[in-house]
């Protein structure tokens, strides 16, 4: 991780289960008949309406992405240079682990090409004094960069997208080995936690980097769900970076810009 790498669950539906089973068993044969074909029709109706979301394209997902303005005291650069150009440069030694090293990358978690990222920087630089000291210049460098990563997918692609990213943190606690661009790096522990959220799914995530015998550093990434477009964020800290640590949580400002930009 040199460089740029890095469910609700309801008590109700049991409530919903016991009341539907309560109110099946008293019904009469005729209800149970008109229940079932409502229920049917309403089924196929919803499945049919899934099956017709149509991707967004790369182009549309480029022009959805945080830009100049959106966001105040952030500068604002394509990415190219920083993050991997496709999922084949970042590779896992673990297959359930590889979403969670694509949405550190600013790649899809999911199976699709459309995709598009950035990476935001905070821009200290205003603030800057004309004839700056040691520690001006200190604080010049104690900033930390936002990648962040769009995808959009067919019918229920997202959903299924962000089940494989729940299941990887799942599957991956105890780590995985990663490649990206060539570069090697072992991810040794990997958690849930609370992220800003948004959307209309969001699962955030904690990964335990080795830097290369050198201490851990600990990297925080959000994947956030907005009907069939996912956005993923993952920041690091240079300050941090340095010294080894603890990366700063992605901003809530720009999390909460990008998923506004995105309804």
């Amino acid at each position: 991780m040199k460089r740029s790498t890095g469910a609700r669950l309801c008590a109700i539906a049991a409530v919903s289960a016991l009341s539907l089973a309560f109110v099946t068993g008293c019904s009469s044969d005729s209800d149970e008949k008109s229940t079932d074909a409502k229920d049917s029709k309403g089924s196929a109706s919803a499945s049919a309406a899934a099956s017709d979301v149509k991707a967004l394209t790369s182009a549309e997902l480029e022009k959805l992405l945080l830009a100049k303005g959106d966001v105040k005291g952030y500068t604002f650069d394509s990415g190219d240079d920083t993050l991997p150009k496709s999922k084949s440069a970042v590779k896992t030694d673990k297959a359930a682990c590889d979403p969670l090293a694509w949405a550190t990358a600013g790649l899809a978690p999911g199976d699709t090409d459309a995709n598009a990222s950035n990476s935001l920087t905070e821009d200290k630089t205003s603030s800057a004094t004309a004839s700056p000291d040691a520690a001006d210049i200190e604080d010049a460098f104690d900033v930390s960069l936002t990648f962040v990563g769009l995808s959009s997918y067919d019918g229920d692609g997202a959903e299924k997208a962000m089940k494989t990213v729940s299941d990887g943190v799942t599957a991956c606690a105890s780590g995985y080995g990663l490649k990206a661009d060539g570069e090697d790096s072992k991810v040794t522990k990997v958690a849930s936690e609370k992220g800003t959220g948004g959307g209309d799914e969001a699962i955030a995530f904690a990964e335990t980097v080795d830097m290369d015998g050198e201490g851990t550093a600990t990297f925080h990434a959000e994947a956030i769900r907005t009907g069939n477009t996912i956005a993923t964020f993952y920041t690091v800290s240079f300050a941090a970076l340095a010294k080894g640590g603890e990366m700063d949580v992605n901003p809530a400002a720009v999390v909460t810009a990008q998923v506004a930009k995105l309804k």
